[in-house]
């Protein structure tokens, strides 16, 4: 039930100047996405300002997402909540909408104990067929699935696959490869980890720096791939001063900045997101021409 192999974007959502999702300027940036050889496409993740789209907003964005991707690669759908319910009700209608898989976050401010979210994660899956990926992303939700609990709900949750692993902690990281099998899928969730997870039996990145760099992105996983990991730690040593900008200020606001200095008009941010402060955009800025992407 393996989802995807590579890198995949954490797609930023583009809005009008009135706040509005911009669909016609996503259909671009799926099209620029794949054309540059991200192997998946996530809709509605964090670097989506998923926490700001209206339920409405967020089921039709993974629409159209499935609908312009067209099977071309797989889409995963973001449709995790602290609500289990909303996230049912999320991950059915992703699933009816056409979506390859789901990418479910650990349930955040309300939080709960292992138990819970053993049965929060289990619920959702159990809702729907299609293939899940948890994702464990602790400085954000204040909450860490822990290799036990994450490991028990890959053995009895069929449809269970994977995790997007961005703890930070690859002590942890290894722990839970050790209670697994080969047929989990650990996906990097920080772009500055992806060789380090890879040698841990890693399938990959969901990413933020894709965006910017699809296909410098996928070439640090396909060199892994092919064998050649010198070449694959060396693209991944390149793009670390790239990274450390785009993380300058909290995800997404450099990357949109970062597109946006591309020429890509994605437009600004949803409060209580704002602009990028300029002193940390010209930094951004000149790391983008050392990489070559400007």
């Amino acid at each position: 039930m393996a989802v995807f192999q590579g890198a995949g974007v954490a797609l930023i959502t583009p809005f009008h100047a009135d706040g509005s999702v911009n669909y016609e300027k996503l259909a671009e940036l799926l099209e620029e996405q794949i054309a540059g050889g991200t192997d998946a496409i996530i809709a509605c993740g964090t670097t989506a300002e998923a926490a700001t789209l209206s339920e409405e907003e967020h089921s039709e964005v993974i629409r159209y997402c499935v609908r312009v991707v067209n099977h071309r690669i797989p889409v995963i759908a973001g449709t995790g909540s602290n609500c289990t319910a909303t996230a049912v009700k999320l991950s059915r209608e992703a699933e009816a909408a056409g979506a390859d898989g789901l990418l479910l976050v650990t349930p955040y401010y309300n939080k709960a104990t292992q138990d819970g979210l053993f049965r929060h994660f289990a619920q959702i899956a159990e809702s729907v067929r299609i293939p899940c990926i948890l994702y464990n992303v602790p400085s954000r939700t204040g909450m860490t699935i822990l290799p036990e609990t994450m490991a028990r709900l890959y053995h009895e949750v069929e449809n269970i696959v994977g995790v997007k692993d961005a703890t930070g902690n690859i002590a942890m990281s290894s722990a839970l490869m050790a209670l697994v099998d080969e047929r989990f899928e650990l996906f990097s969730g920080n772009d500055d980890e992806i060789v380090p997870l890879l040698s841990i039996g890693g399938s990959g990145v969901i990413s933020v720096l894709s965006n910017i760099a699809p296909r410098q992105t996928h070439e640090i996983c396909q060199r892994w791939f092919d064998g050649d990991i010198a070449g694959a730690r060396r693209e991944q040593l390149r793009a670390l001063p790239l990274i450390r900008a785009l993380f300058s200020e909290v995800n997404p606001i450099p990357v949109k900045a970062a597109a946006n200095l591309m020429g890509m008009e994605v437009g600004s941010l949803r409060l209580p997101l704002t602009d990028m402060e300029e002193k940390n955009r010209e930094v951004l800025e000149k790391e983008m021409k050392k990489y070559g992407i400007l």
